[in-house]
């Protein structure tokens, strides 16, 4: 394998669907013995044939079908995919929680890996045991993990709690200790899913930095997360999962741009919003009733980063309003916020009563990182004393996608591009 310390080949993983046990060992047993005579399943359900000649494949469900990649020694490797796209599926195979049904997986190395909060944790045991004996599942010795003690506790953070019971941890102590763990007893190929969105912020920088000098010493990293900024930043491969197989297996930035693309809604056109339930702390004198995003080129709602992009909103005036003032911020999807215009005026007097009023936002081009966007937009009187309208993520508008035709790697080192003016001084 050379320099190879992961080799999947051609693996697929098929889960069945339903209860595939009755709960009981004694009712198993029961259900074995009459089905070995011949006789009928005693614990079918009201309604359902027991047919064993036909085996249907709606009882079945691919969770991967036939993967393959190699990675190499000191790879930092972003796994991304749409939720169901089968990537914990993979880091459970590839941690060895659970085995391919078709293919083999090659491991040259220890691995550690991070799936869920608490993974590998005894519940009873302290936070001081629990290092321990993560380590000791890990393969290393009793001196060894000693070594390492001191930097694994004062990495996470719970100094004060180590001798406490880890079933009294918060889910973020979870986190830091198990990453921790994980990051410190230095695994050949260290695999991390989700779980830093646990964390603050001030965690997850730590941890990212941490990964990145685990790969500068030559020990690879498979990183699962939905966070691009994230990847971006650790992360020059990337694997794109659709529907448990390989959509891309290249740069990271082309996974990224792919996998922006697959939430592209073509030819939307304008979004009618009027009858969408969810309208929350607002009292309906103006209502939004579509809402459509377009550049110079399409209209869609996944442009270029090279573009203006413009969102377009028609909004239908119920009744008297004091003026109007527009409110719009732009969300990522963990839930920061990256643009905000506040408090716009739009008419300092009420506009006609049943006449609808048309309206246009513009984002500037090159102003946005590649990446998905959600909108919250609201209308209210001048002074945004009083809401007419609220569009939160309750009435599910498409997210926004941004995606770049040039790869520049200086692009997205930001959340957003903003122009400055410089002057020198002679």
């Amino acid at each position: 394998m050379s320099d190879v310390v992961l080799r999947i080949d051609n693996i697929s993983k098929q889960y069945r669907l339903g209860q595939v046990s009755t709960g009981s060992l004694a009712h198993d047993l029961n259900r074995w013995w009459k089905l070995l005579r011949g006789k009928e399943d005693p614990y079918l359900q009201v309604g359902q044939v027991n047919d064993r000649s036909v085996a249907s494949d709606s009882d079945y469900v691919w969770s991967l079908k036939n993967v393959s990649f190699d990675v190499k020694r000191g790879d930092v490797v972003g796994i991304i995919g749409k939720n169901g796209a089968g990537k914990s599926t993979l880091l459970k195979i590839l941690s060895q929680v659970t085995s391919p049904t078709l293919g083999s997986v090659k491991i040259k190395g220890r691995v550690a890996a991070l799936l869920e909060v608490g993974t590998g944790f005894h519940p009873d045991l302290t936070g001081r045991e629990n290092v321990f004996l993560n380590g000791a599942i890990l393969g290393m010795t009793s001196s060894e993990i000693k070594s390492k003690f001191d930097e694994i506790v004062s990495f996470s953070g719970v100094e004060k709690y180590i001798d406490t019971p880890v079933k009294r941890y918060s889910s973020g102590m979870m986190v830091r200790l198990g990453f921790a763990v994980a990051a410190h007893l230095e695994p050949e190929i260290l695999i991390v899913d989700e779980v830093l969105a646990v964390g603050d912020a001030e965690f997850q920088k730590k941890c990212l930095g941490k990964i990145q000098n685990v790969s500068s010493e030559g020990r690879t990293v498979l990183f699962v997360s939905h966070n691009m900024q994230a990847l971006q930043a650790i992360c020059k491969r990337g694997i794109l999962l659709k529907h448990g197989m390989i959509e891309e297996n290249s740069d990271i930035d082309i996974c990224i741009q792919k996998y922006t693309g697959l939430f592209q809604e073509a030819d939307l056109g304008s979004l009618a919003i009027s009858d969408r339930l969810g309208r929350t702390n607002s009292n309906g004198n103006a209502l939004f009733t579509s809402v459509s995003a377009r550049s110079e080129s399409h209209s869609s709602w996944s442009f270029d980063s090279k573009e203006d992009v413009f969102i377009d909103l028609t909004l239908n005036i119920r009744d008297y309003c004091d003026g109007l003032a527009f409110y719009f911020v732009l969300i990522e999807p963990l839930g920061m916020n990256v643009i905000t215009n506040y408090k716009t005026r739009i008419m300092e007097n009420s506009p006609k009563v049943g006449e609808p009023l048309h309206f246009s936002l513009k984002i500037p081009k090159n102003s946005l990182r590649v990446g998905q966007y959600l909108m919250y937009i609201a209308v209210g009187d001048k002074d945004l004393r009083k809401w007419y309208d609220v569009i939160d993520n309750n009435i599910n508008l498409p997210a926004l996608s941004i995606t770049s035709s040039e790869l520049d790697p200086h692009h997205n080192m930001g959340l957003v591009s903003l122009p400055f003016e410089l002057k020198l001084d002679n």
